[in-house]
């Protein structure tokens, strides 16, 4: 199987030709920023001093990884900065994961209507895609947990979300999100979040 084309970038071509043809384009196919990058941020970019840019550790910035097991500590989460790698973005992550987790011919089941790069993500890890519809009438709630249960079978292998979801903006609530970590315990799958 091939890797199949971003249906996001698809969208481009289409969107340039219509602009040059002096349509108003609105641009829903990717999450670009509409609001201003924060001037701590661009002040570090402007003052950057260091001669040379290294490749950080594959992992990340030790100290940033340490940072964080500080912040998880807070929640009474302990990991070590070891147990922690840190991507250029949650694309690579989901890579990362997806191919850690998934042999190919595993199912991986997605409520749908979700980020359209988890297709091929998943075809990269050869895992196929199980989608359980999300309804527009109830403002794409997760999914009844009957839903996941009758698609669970020998080939799954995970459950992944996005958080607030892509494209639907929907936040999962806490109750949700319990019922996700029960259906992962109880059939024993990874559940993978993409979560900002």
């Amino acid at each position: 199987m091939s890797m199949p084309e971003s249906p996001i970038r698809k969208l481009v071509p289409f969107a340039d030709a219509a602009k040059k043809a002096g349509r108003k384009v609105y641009h829903l196919n990717i999450g670009q920023p509409d609001i201003e990058t924060p001037q701590v941020a661009l002040d570090a970019v402007r003052n950057f001093r260091q001669k040379v840019v290294e490749y950080s550790h594959s992992a990340g910035i030790y100290s940033y990884r340490k940072r964080l097991t500080d912040y998880y500590r807070k929640y009474n989460i302990e990991i070590s900065p070891e147990e922690i790698v840190v991507g250029a973005g949650a694309s690579e992550a989901l890579l990362f994961a997806i191919n850690t987790c998934m042999d190919p011919g595993d199912e991986m089941i997605i409520p749908e209507p979700f980020y359209a790069n988890y297709n091929g993500f998943s075809i990269n890890a050869g895992a196929v895609v199980h989608p359980i519809i999300s309804s527009i009438d109830n403002g794409f709630a997760l999914p009844p947990i009957a839903d996941f249960e009758k698609a669970i079978n020998e080939k799954t292998k995970a459950i992944l979300i996005c958080n607030p979801n892509n494209p639907t903006g929907y936040l999962y609530s806490r109750e949700e999100l319990e019922i996700l970590r029960d259906i992962v315990k109880k059939y024993d799958l990874y559940l993978i979040t993409d979560a900002v």
